[in-house]
Formats: structure tokens, sequence, C-alpha cells
């Protein structure tokens, strides 16, 4: 018997079935899209099926919906090159209890942590990170292989802020006080979405000295993150007709304007023009439409994508206990994405 499971749910009984002693593959044709069925193209090169044997690291995205993500094109491509005997796996997940409770193999070593789940996965972990309990999302979690304990880390934070503060630093610092320690200190820091990706941006924000205001769909959720990054929440409905000042900073956490819904911004256009630099976290497509809109009213923008490669760069470096190689994983996003 030679079975496999269908649907996007299904893919990984694909990607994993040589470790697991299956003695074929399914792949579809190209250009016939089949959920749950990956083309022989990717099977080749962005999975390298055939290097894959009972030795093979498992990580993965555990995530819903799952197959918007750029992760195996990254990560998989970057263990080929570093040498290193593992596979990166989407895997769409409804129940995070029964997940852990089935995949708690040690083969399965590692996961990066997507929508919408950064807040909900600190449960199953044994331990965190200090920087986690702070901001109270993980978005990668380590098998440790001693003890089989799972624990997660945020390296969301650092990703997203130091892109915005790159991005900003051919400017002068708070009009020209270049004592400051960033170019973030004491602006006014626009947080749509107070998810985990939310939280990571707002955290990241407040540690650099801005002033954040936080909308969202959820006003408990949003006065729960203000009070902690001593902010202030606002409704979202607000964001709308929201007035920043002169060089404030908008960042996007929501899913707003990603594939495919594409059209939709989470600000009205003619207040775009009052930020100094528009960040979104949504990263299919790479230009959304926010930042178009943004980049047209004169603003400086930061693609999600900046922020992707960078905590991919930090879950790399947790995933094989080497030196991610941020030169190589460049060339790719910049390649492929």
């Amino acid at each position: 018997m030679i079975a496999y499971c269908e649907g996007e749910r299904g893919l990984i009984s694909q990607l994993l079935g040589p470790k697991f002693g299956a003695v074929l593959v399914y792949g579809s044709m190209e250009g016939n899209s089949v959920p749950g069925l990956p083309t022989l193209g990717s099977l080749r090169e962005a999975y390298k099926i055939d290097y894959i044997n009972s030795d093979t690291k498992v990580f993965g995205l555990i995530s819903k919906p799952v197959s918007h993500s750029k992760g195996p094109i990254l990560h998989n491509p970057t263990f080929r090159h570093m040498k290193y005997n593992g596979i990166y796996a989407p895997m769409f997940i409804d129940n995070l209890k029964e997940f852990f409770r089935v995949y708690s193999s040690p083969d399965f070593t590692g996961f990066s942590v997507g929508f919408p789940y950064k807040e909900a996965i600190i449960e199953f972990c044994d331990e965190v990170h200090p920087l986690v309990q702070s901001i109270g999302a993980v978005n990668t979690i380590i098998r440790s292989p001693s003890d089989g304990k799972l624990i997660g880390y945020n390296t969301d934070c650092e990703a997203s802020i130091t892109a915005i503060e790159e991005a900003l630093k051919e400017f002068p610092y708070n009009n020209g006080d270049a004592s400051l320690d960033s170019p973030l200190a004491e602006k006014l820091f626009v947080l749509a979405g107070a998810g985990g990706a939310g939280r990571a941006l707002a955290f990241g924000a407040r540690s650099r000295g801005a002033r954040v205001v936080v909308f969202d769909i959820d006003f408990e959720r949003a006065k729960s993150l203000a009070g902690a990054v001593s902010g202030e929440a606002k409704p979202f409905e607000d964001l709308v007709k929201f007035k920043p000042e002169k060089g404030a900073i908008l960042a996007n956490a929501t899913p707003l304007g990603m594939h495919p819904n594409t059209d939709r911004i989470p600000v009205a256009e003619e207040t775009l023009r009052d930020y100094q630099l528009v960040f979104d976290a949504v990263y299919t497509p790479r230009k959304t439409r926010l930042l178009k809109e943004a980049e047209a009213a004169g603003a400086i923008i930061v693609s999600g994508v900046e922020m992707f490669l960078r905590q991919a760069i930090g879950q790399i470096n947790l995933f094989t206990g080497r030196e991610a190689p941020k030169d190589f994983m460049r060339e790719i996003v910049l390649a492929k994405f």
C-alpha cells in the first residue's frame, strides 16, 4: 500500500515521505496547481527530495493559512548551502494541542510560527526566552536535543525594528539631534494590529524610545498591548481618520493587503503624506498596495520581505546552531521573491 494525504493539510505527507520510508512521492506537472501536491520542480529544486533520508531533521512553519509562505524557498536552499541535513515544510495546523501531541518525535526539531498562533503557542512551550516573556509572542521554537523540551524564541522583534532603523539612517535623527541612540527615539509609532507581529513591533519601537499608539480590531487586545509598552490604544475603525503628526512611523501588522486580497489598506490614502516611513509586515506581494500608495505620497517604505529575511537569518542560527550565510540568503530573497 502507498498512502498519502490530500489537500493543503496533506502536503507534508509528500515532502516527508522519503524520511519515513515511502517508496514513491507524488508531484504535479508544472503549470497544474493541485492543493497539497507540490510540483515536480519544487520537489527537485526547493525541497531537494533526493537528499532526504531517515536522518533528516524536520523543521516547519506552523500556520493557518500556510500556502502563502516563502519560507521553504529560503530555508531549504540554505540548509543545502550549509550542508545541513534538514528540510523545512509548510504545516497547515488547525489544532495546536493535537499537533504537538502527535508530532512529539525528536525528528521534528524546530518550527517557525505564523499567523494566527504566535501568542497562543506560548502555552505549548516548556521554556521561553526572556524576550518572549516581555513580548508575549513566539515565532520560533526549538526542541532541545537533550531532553526534548520546546523552547520559544522571538526573532521578529529585532528583525522588524532594525529594518526600519536602517531605512531611516540617511535622515537626521529627530530634527538633527544625533545624541539620540535610535532614529525612532521620540517619534510617534502608529501600529495597526496587536497580534504576534504587532507585539514584536510595539516592544521593539518602545525599546528604541518611540511613542506607540496601537489600533486593533479587538480593542481590549489593543489596550493590553498599549499598557505593556506605556502607549495609547484606539479602536481600529478610528485609524482611517487618524491624523498623525508629521514624521510619524506607520507599521501594518495586520493581514490587510496579503495575497489574494491585495487591494485593501488600513489607513486613508490622504493621511500617508504625514508619515516619514511606512512599514508593512505583509510580504506577499513584495510591494503591497499600502507601500505603493505610501511611496507615491513621499514616504520611505520598508517591505515585509526585509523583516522576513532578517527573522529567517535568526531562525537559521537557532535551527542549526551555526552562523547563517546572510549574503547567500539575501541573494535568494532578491532572486525569488
